[in-house]
């Protein structure tokens, strides 16, 4: 199958299934030619645009609109229509999210596959046929520790999208105790507000670095507003952490209130969050729930057969 390498976790996911995946490289890399990015994929094979034509792909896995155009341009064929083609829509709609029509809304010859059921509900989809295939992680092991009585949240450019992202909830949290913060721009982010505790944006790590130092603390705080499902959060509860969480889109569905707490009700989650942190049998307990859930509901075999399925599918 023909696929861009879009988001990195999602795509680590994907390529450890059983199929063989061709990545578009460029020579300077960028949005449409990143290849593998120097990842160990061994499903994976980078192929430069010119090598195309001399492919036959099955099944081509859209991600973006303006694939369509380039599958035409490199391959010489239209997706849907001379090759099978799937588009996975990662995202929650952006503007007007109640009436957002889907950019693939009126083709039948593609189906839309997302990623959450919040998201298929969301997305005006029109007369395109719709799946979810919801996450599937790789499993990064039972490594909680909960040594350290702070928080920690992952949220990438926390300055500019605090409301999106909740990071001025942050502040909120640290009322009840101090709060780590990890993700791009999170060196340099300020909070807007004094605090009992301090929130302290500490680096940007790859998954090897960060797992470790997610799990010496003792709650996961998930803040977001409005966003497709965090993986984040989901290898938070992998890793075996209580996790305290804004019911916000599919949140609701993919965390068990006795994995921690799920509210919107903000002094609500305070709460939890200052009980787990001063409890840390009653955090290891709640820590055992978020693993076992997700273990059942997103682990990577269950991924993996639901795409295979589709697959089979739509090359048929």
């Amino acid at each position: 199958m023909l696929l861009w390498h879009v988001h990195g976790s999602w795509t680590d996911s994907f390529v450890r299934g059983p199929h063989r995946c061709l990545l578009p490289t460029l020579a300077d890399g960028g949005p449409w030619g990143r290849g593998r990015c120097g990842r160990d994929w061994a499903t994976t094979t980078e192929v430069a645009p010119a090598e195309l034509r001399d492919v036959d792909p099955d099944v081509v896995i859209l991600q973006r609109p303006e694939e369509i155009d380039l599958v035409a341009e490199w391959l010489g064929r239209r997706p849907g229509r001379d090759v099978p083609a799937v588009y996975v829509e990662h995202n929650v709609p952006r503007a007007d999210p109640a009436a957002a029509r889907h950019p693939l809304a009126d083709r039948t010859d593609i189906p839309i596959v997302h990623v959450t059921h919040f998201n298929n509900l969301m997305w005006d989809n029109g007369s395109a046929p719709t799946h979810v295939i919801q996450h599937g992680i790789v499993d990064p092991g039972d490594r909680y520790t909960g040594e350290l009585p702070h928080g920690v949240a992952l949220i990438n450019e926390p300055g500019r999208r605090a409301r999106v992202t909740g990071s001025d909830l942050l502040t909120v949290f640290a009322d009840a105790g101090p709060v780590d913060l990890y993700g791009i721009g999170a060196a340099e982010f300020a909070p807007a507000a004094a605090a009992a505790h301090p929130v302290r944006g500490i680096d940007d790590l790859d998954h090897a670095a960060l797992h470790p130092e997610m799990a010496r603390r003792r709650v996961y705080l998930h803040t977001a507003r409005w966003t497709s499902l965090g993986l984040s959060l989901l290898e938070a509860m992998h890793l075996g952490m209580p996790v305290v969480v804004l019911a916000a889109t599919e949140t609701t569905m993919a965390v068990p209130a006795e994995a921690g707490a799920v509210s919107t009700d903000v002094s609500v989650l305070v709460r939890a969050f200052r009980e787990l942190l001063h409890e840390p049998d009653l955090a290891v307990l709640a820590g055992r729930t978020a693993r076992e859930y997700a273990l059942a509901r997103y682990g990577l075999d269950r991924f993996a057969r639901d795409w295979t399925a589709l697959l089979t599918e739509v090359v048929r």
